[in-house]
């Protein structure tokens, strides 16, 4: 499943894959594969996404559009 938001998410914030896989610790190949859906997202790498972009699990993984995260 191709993660359309978490593609736009870091497009938005000028971010290179590059530089956010060197923030997950993995290569750019991998995180590549994060964003098209061709290996899963581990939930490790899926907190540490929301809580770099403030956003909600659900968002990174296209369940909502609202990129809030319910309190």
């Amino acid at each position: 499943m191709k993660f359309k938001n978490l593609k736009s998410i870091r497009e938005d914030n000028d971010i290179r894959q590059r530089d956010i896989a060197e923030i997950l610790n993995v290569s750019q190949n991998t995180y590549s594969q994060y964003e098209t859906g061709a290996i899963a997202l581990t939930a490790e790498i899926l907190l540490k996404l929301a809580d770099y972009y403030n956003v909600s699990v659900d968002y990174l993984l296209d369940r909502t559009n609202n990129p809030e995260i319910n309190k």
